[in-house]
Parts: C-alpha cells; structure tokens; sequence
C-alpha cells in the first residue's frame, strides 16, 4: 500500500485518516501504529483525538509525518515534543528526548529536598538540554530559582521556551557554556544528566539514538566518564552547605562513578534504580 494510492480517501476526515495512518505504521512493524496514529492526528487537530474541519493539507501532513516515521525516525522527534514528569517539553535538534528513566532523577531530589521545597532554593542544571530537569524542579519547588547551563546555544533556547511553556521562565535563566566555567555562587542542588556513552560506542548505537541524538548529548568520552571527573574538581565550590549533587548515570558505571566523586570529596549517600531496575541516580553530599 502506498500513501499516494490511499492519500485522497484519507483526507477525507480524521478517523479515516487515522485508520490509514496505522495500517501504513503495522504493515511496517511499528509496535504502537494505533497509538501513535491517534497521536498524530491529535497533534495535527490541535489536541483533538477527532478534530473537525479534518483537510487535504492535514491528511498531507498526516502522510508526511508517517513517510518519516518508516523512515526510522523517532515518533517523538516527529511530534516534536515529549511529555516529563507530566508537563510537555519541546525537542529541537540539539536536545536528547527527555526519557522516563530521568524521572528517576527528580523522584530522588524532591525525596532528599523534603519539606525544603518550599524554601527559596538555588537550582543548578548541567547539561540542561530541553531543561527537563530544570523545569520540572522548579514547577515542583514554587519559591526556587535556577541555572540551566549547555554548550549548545540551540539547546538554551529550547530550554528557555520550554521554561516559558510550563510558567517557569521567571524563575529559570539559562546559558551557553562549558558545565560551571564562569559560574559564581552556590546552590542547594546540582542536578545533571551528562553525556556518558564512550566516544568508541556511539557507532554502535540503536539507529534511533545515533542517527537523531546529538552526539554533543552522548558523547562522554573514552570511557564515558568524563563528564564526572569535571564534576568532581569542580562542584565542591558550587554546593551550598547541605546541599546535594544528583548524577543521571549509563549502564555499569555507578561505582566508577562513586569511586571518582569521593576522590573530589563527595561522599556517595545513595543509589536510585530506573523502572527497569537499573541504577540510575546516584545522590552526593559534602563530607
């Protein structure tokens, strides 16, 4: 089946369309096609899993959207954004899609934070990306404020409209730069989600990481592990007294990880695991 012989019944309303849509996505394995169908013509509806007014311009769209799809792109990327901790986050070519398994970084800050998150904190975002982690803290802590810092500009800028999407941009400010170079100051919480794939297994990435992630987001080194060693001779003199560092961590690397913050003087409080079991989060403190 292809879309040019089927486009024209198609476009006739948004159900039609619909059924279409996933029929092409199923015939192509796609695991979700249903879903991800309804998922697209409710974005191109405006948020209507049944938009009225459905026409030839949507259904060509619509058609556009799953061409990319069977293309190998990922769904998100196409939809261009992807949901957080319940609020929408916008992607850009510069930004990893916000992942349910960083979740499991906010989860463990909001537990350590207790009823401190009503006080006016200082939040310090590494690697801020689409500012998911950002953003989600301060919507979960309304008197913080906080820094969000990325080499990319691009990424900065996705960060600052989805700062302003979910009613945080007073409070949030972001910038270009390389992790706490410049920075002045102390904050109370230090979050990050650093690049962590060693350089030599990047190429042997899932497609749908290495051909739409921005390497810049995945790439942390030769052992992966970088990003770590920068944050352990750093971040002693960017924590508040009491306050704590929350590192996002890949697979295998939580006591590589552990051994290099103790020897910047951090001492490892605790692990958190992923949905899948996976340690995720590792939490640290001044000695």
């Amino acid at each position: 089946m292809t879309a040019s012989s089927t486009s024209p019944d198609a476009a006739s309303s948004s159900s039609e369309a619909r059924r279409h849509a996933a029929r092409r996505l199923l015939q192509a394995g796609i695991e979700n096609a249903a879903l991800e169908a309804r998922w697209l013509v409710e974005h191109l509806g405006g948020g209507s899993e049944a938009p009225a007014g459905w026409t030839p311009v949507m259904a060509a769209a619509l058609e556009e959207a799953v061409d990319r799809r069977l293309a190998g792109e990922p769904f998100w990327r196409i939809l261009g954004e992807r949901e957080f901790w319940g609020l929408p986050f916008r992607l850009s070519p510069a930004t990893l899609e916000p992942r349910p398994d960083s979740e499991t970084l906010v989860a463990a800050a909001l537990d350590r934070l207790g009823a401190r998150r009503q006080d006016p904190l200082r939040i310090l975002d590494l690697g801020t990306g689409t500012g998911c982690l950002l953003v989600t803290l301060l919507s979960e802590c309304p008197a913080a404020t906080g820094i969000g810092i990325d080499l990319s500009g691009e990424a900065c800028e996705t960060a600052r409209t989805n700062a302003a999407l979910n009613g945080v941009a007073g409070r949030a400010l972001f910038r270009q730069g390389s992790w706490t170079e410049g920075l002045d100051g102390r904050f109370d919480l230090i979050v990050s989600n650093p690049p962590y794939i060693p350089s030599a297994d990047i190429a042997a990435l899932d497609a749908v990481v290495r051909d739409h992630d921005p390497r810049l987001a995945l790439d942390g080194g030769r052992d992966g592990l970088d990003p770590y060693r920068i944050f352990a001779g750093t971040l002693r003199g960017r924590l508040a007294d009491g306050g704590h560092v929350l590192l996002e961590i890949g697979a295998g690397q939580e006591e590589d990880v552990k051994a290099i913050m103790r020897e910047g003087g951090f001492i490892w409080l605790e692990s958190r695991c992923d949905l899948g079991g996976h340690p995720r989060a590792l939490i640290f403190a001044l000695h």
